[in-house]
């Protein structure tokens, strides 16, 4: 009997496992902004978080004495809902621009334009979107699996905002792609399934990838 009552346990387990699998981007949810794919690799950063990414191997950071930061592109479809506005498109995009040249400006010369010894970083925000909250562990037990279900039916569930970039890193001087990243964040948590998204549920998701990037940079050079 113990063994048939640790069935439903194991079962809610193993669901809740594949709930919390790696925020990694999957191949088919590629945007088709980055160049080539094919040699992405997970990677866990010092914050702790995953990201695809690839860097050349030729790729000597030491030459480089500046760096030029693209404005960021909303791409391919991001496009102003109900719950994106373009205010909101708007505003996170610039705010990613500042958070990368605060956080690069303090180890590389930010500059105006690209030209030789320059580092071209060409930031794309891909998807801006929110879905409807993993139920967490607890909520697997018979007893609330079911009131659970008619919250997620009635749009009253909490939410996740989730956010995605692909970056492409070149050489200024032959146009040449030395880096890549792909990655996924998520940002504070929606009441519902109709609360507006604003800059303030991703800052925070923003201001860590311009932070990471600073410290791969940093890593580079050792």
């Amino acid at each position: 009997m113990r063994t048939s009552r640790s069935l439903p346990l194991l079962a809610a387990l193993s669901i809740l496992l594949t709930a919390c699998a790696s925020k990694t981007i999957p191949p088919e949810d590629y945007s088709g902004f980055l160049s080539d794919y094919s040699q992405l690799t997970q990677k866990q950063l010092p914050s702790g978080q995953a990201v695809l990414s690839w860097v050349s191997p030729d790729l000597d950071i030491s030459h480089y004495t500046g760096v030029y930061i693209e404005p960021s592109q909303l791409y391919p479809w991001v496009l102003p809902t109900g719950r994106g506005p373009q205010a909101t498109l708007s505003a996170v995009t610039g705010y990613y621009d500042a958070a990368l040249k605060r956080e690069l400006g303090k180890v590389m010369n930010v500059v105006a334009a690209p030209g030789p010894g320059t580092l071209i970083v060409r930031p794309a925000i891909v998807s801006l979107s929110a879905s409807t909250q993993g139920l967490r562990f607890y909520e697997y037990l018979p007893v609330t699996l079911l009131a659970a279900g008619v919250s997620t039916a009635a749009g009253i569930r909490d939410q996740d905002s989730e956010i995605s970039t692909e970056i492409a890193v070149i050489d200024a001087t032959d146009q040449q792609v030395v880096a890549q990243v792909v990655r996924k964040g998520t940002g504070l948590t929606l009441e519902n399934d109709s609360q507006i998204m604003t800059l303030d549920d991703f800052k925070w998701v923003l201001d860590g990838w311009a932070l990471d990037m600073r410290r791969e940079y940093l890593s580079s050079r050792h």
